[in-house]
């Protein structure tokens, strides 16, 4: 490979942001090319929110297992690699099992992932599977899953992925970066959905390196949504029986919720709940407006901010804001067959098309 192009080839996320994250500084990255994912400029939403606002879009679902996950994993995997593991274990509602597979596979290690038994996404299934992963259905929610995996690795050499583990946040920071390289510098506003509460962690970690670093002028407010019926940090207590449509943020017990109430408290941020028909309208708004198709958890941020702009109480009209899509809408096809038309059936014959289409000289 000659010079002129290994410019323009991106090596991922630790290679990119070596300095700034916090592994074996002598590990070889385990990478799949992960992040570089784009920030789309979404006018038409912004309308169809009703917000006189400037809207992106950070589109995770193009990394390469389809989510945000992969951040966090390559980091996770090449510490994890650096420190002789053999064996990785994670909880998940589908997207960090997927993502663990994916890695584990790549850098050769075996993988174990527990999931809820009938409450994981078919794509996300798919993925783990397709990976090679040990897949393990509990009778049990997310946190009855996550509470084993953490035994798991305390009682054994098998090393934890999960967002508990450090190296995760030091990959998944790497977005707030990433934004701020795109628009020179932090946006007024964050908007994402939160669930194990990870994510929201991970981008305060990066947009506040970045402000101390002075990379940034400023950093942003933040806005985690949850759904109505997994939304501990809202409600301020466990959810028993976690449930929502939105399957990625169907957790009552965030691992990481102390550290995401200190975000939103530092952030002068904020944190509501959305319904589940709120967060499917939404979810069929991004993809019908802009032509962007994501999970129905993603969309909860876009639900969360569309009803934050309505009531008028936190300060977003005229603002640069940035909405964080997790995760891919193939990661969860059955939502969008299920609630969609079915298509139409012709014969082949131009009359009937003709009487569909509705157009013709």
């Amino acid at each position: 490979m000659n010079k002129d192009t290994e410019k323009y080839i991106w090596p991922g996320v630790i290679s990119h942001y070596r300095s700034w994250i916090k592994i074996d500084a002598a590990a070889e990255p385990v990478t799949l090319l992960e992040g570089n994912t784009p920030l789309i400029r979404a006018a038409n939403l912004a309308r169809a929110l009703g917000g006189e606002i400037e809207l992106y879009l950070k589109y995770e679902g193009l990394n390469p297992s389809g989510s945000f996950k992969d951040r966090g994993m390559t980091a996770a995997i090449t510490q994890a690699v650096a420190d002789g593991a053999k064996a990785v274990i994670c909880a998940s509602t589908g997207n960090t099992a997927a993502s663990a597979a994916a890695y584990a596979a790549r850098a050769g290690l075996q993988c174990f992932v527990l999931v809820p038994e009938g409450k994981i996404a078919a794509g996300k299934m798919a993925g783990a599977l397709a990976y090679g992963a040990q897949v393990i259905n509990i009778q049990g929610s997310f946190d009855d899953g996550l509470a084993m995996v953490r035994r798991a690795a305390q009682e054994s050499p098998i090393i934890l992925v999960n967002s508990i583990n450090p190296a995760r946040m030091e990959g998944q920071k790497t977005a707030a970066f990433e934004i701020c390289d795109v628009l020179g510098d932090a946006p007024d506003w964050l908007c994402l959905p939160v669930g194990n509460a990870g994510n929201i962690t991970a981008y305060w970690m990066g947009f506040s390196e970045y402000y101390l670093a002075g990379l940034s002028r400023k950093t942003p407010q933040l806005l985690g949504v949850q759904a109505e019926g997994a939304a501990p940090i809202v409600r301020g207590s466990m959810v028993e029986r976690p449930e929502t449509v939105a399957t990625a943020i169907r957790i009552g017990n965030p691992a990481r919720w102390q550290d995401a109430v200190a975000a939103l408290r530092d952030s002068k941020g904020h944190i509501c709940a959305v319904s589940d028909a709120q967060i499917m309208e939404a979810y069929h708004l991004v993809a019908q407006s802009e032509g962007i198709f994501c999970e129905p958890s993603s969309a909860a941020s876009l639900a969360g901010l569309k009803i934050q702009l309505q009531r008028g109480d936190l300060a977003l009209q005229g603002k640069r804001i940035v909405c964080v899509l997790t995760g891919h809408g193939l990661k969860d096809p059955d939502s969008a067959t299920a609630t969609i038309a079915a298509p139409v059936v012709i014969a082949p014959r131009m009359q009937e098309l003709w009487q569909v289409i509705g157009y013709k000289n």
